[in-house]
């Protein structure tokens, strides 16, 4: 019996009230308690060596989940993980008490990890020694079968019909103890997820996609991590408002200046200072504190040592000589935007042009997101600057080397060959 069967076994004593009439379609089980209950929260070597020895001794995928704090602390750093494996049960591990959790990843290093959107829980299970070799996303499985809405809640809804309570997604999961309702949410968070795992992979063979699914999971696991981003200053909200040197060196002086304090004080960039405020301020360009005090984002509340923190940051922006002040625009390495193809190269603009739609008529048949067939950047690409000559070869080479996978390249290749032979319509006369 799978543990979702377990679960419906049980659901008399989870909800109350008789079964549907007949012709009336069920409404999803609410799933308000785990079947063990609550674990423990694990945040001592001993503890976590008696979950380690459990989870070794376990068998069949491992259910993998983390909670970081995203909007409170600096970073986005694991704050909650939680597993569960046949055999061993549901675990919760606190790494603030246990940071490195090395040990427990090896010992499941050679089992398959299912996590929903892996791509977000990765990063920070890596920082604490978890690093998968196999993964299952069931998120990428369920775009990539097709179905309409991949939240968690909505696909175990769909598919295993059961109703997941998700109120405690966005709470401040560095809270120290972490409130008896969030550790329940996050138990059931895992409850399901290897059998959410096993009823996605019968829809995507069903589907004759699974193979497509697992060269997707093998990429992600073994994708090294992303370098760190250049100039991430220059991603402030608002930044569009911005004109001239001088006024994108306060920018990046701010916010560095803040960056620093809420690396210090771990705490969220947006809790020390605004990106509305970084703007006004870029704008302004004030002469001093008293005249920083009356931009919006630097009111009342600010005291004088703050006030003063944030215009020396922007002084030094205006002391700088010019020839260290920032270019205007970033380096783009690509394609121009889309929108200016058809002035810069009216052939390229035609060629892009028949390759979206292409590609958009080869997603709907196999009902799929366009993004996950093929992504619009490496269309953009290839499309700017075609292999030449664009044989199916060259074309298959060129979609290889900006990270398509296989199946990708099968599908995609045909349609781009013909796309990347495309002329613009003759002006009317």
């Amino acid at each position: 019996m799978t543990d979702a069967q377990e679960t419906a076994a049980e659901a008399d004593l989870r909800t109350t009230g008789g079964g549907p009439p007949d012709d009336v379609e069920p409404a999803p089980i609410p799933l308000l308690e785990p079947r063990e209950g609550i674990p423990p929260v694990v945040a001592t070597q001993e503890a976590l060596d008696e979950v380690i020895a459990a989870f070794a001794a376990g068998t069949g995928p491992v259910a993998v989940d983390a909670e970081r704090a995203s909007g409170y602390r600096y970073g986005q750093k694991a704050y909650l993980v939680q597993l569960r494996r046949e055999g061993a049960g549901s675990a919760l591990i606190d790494p603030v008490g246990c940071p490195d959790l090395s040990g427990l990843g090896e010992v499941i290093a050679d089992a398959e990890w299912v996590l929903h959107a892996a791509t977000q829980d990765l990063p920070c299970l890596r920082e604490i020694g978890m690093i998968p070799t196999r993964i299952f996303d069931t998120e990428l499985a369920g775009r990539l079968a097709g179905i309409p809405r991949v939240g968690l809640g909505a696909i175990v809804e769909n598919l295993l019909g059961y109703a997941l309570e998700k109120g405690h997604s966005a709470v401040d999961w560095s809270t120290r103890p972490l409130p008896e309702p969030w550790l329940r949410y996050a138990a059931l968070d895992v409850e399901l997820l290897v059998d959410l795992r096993d009823a996605l992979e019968k829809e995507l063979d069903r589907q004759g996609k699974l193979d497509w699914a697992l060269q997707e999971f093998r990429a992600i696991a073994e994708a090294p991590p992303a370098p760190p981003r250049k100039d991430p200053w220059r991603r402030t909200s608002g930044m569009h408002k911005v004109r001239g040197r001088r006024r994108l060196a306060v920018v990046r002086e701010l916010w560095n200046t803040r960056d620093k304090i809420a690396q210090r004080r771990d705490v969220s960039p947006g809790k020390v200072l605004s990106d509305a405020a970084i703007v006004e301020a870029s704008l302004a360009v004030p002469l001093n504190a008293n005249a920083l005090a009356a931009l919006p984002g630097f009111g009342h509340r600010m005291g004088r040592r703050q006030l003063e923190q944030w215009q020396a940051a922007i002084d030094r922006a205006k002391a700088l000589p010019d020839i260290e002040l920032p270019q205007p625009g970033q380096a783009v390495a690509g394609p121009p935007p889309p929108r200016s193809w058809a002035d810069k190269d009216p052939v390229a603009a035609a060629r892009l042009s028949a390759a979206r739609a292409a590609v958009s008529a080869q997603a709907e048949e196999i009902n799929m997101p366009q993004e996950n067939l093929i992504t619009p950047d490496t269309v953009r690409r290839v499309c700017w600057e075609p292999p030449k000559p664009a044989t199916p070869e060259k074309v298959a080479e060129a979609l290889a080397s900006h990270g398509a996978r296989q199946w990708q390249i099968e599908l995609v290749t045909p349609l781009l060959v013909e796309a990347l032979a495309a002329r613009p319509a003759p002006a009317a006369e």
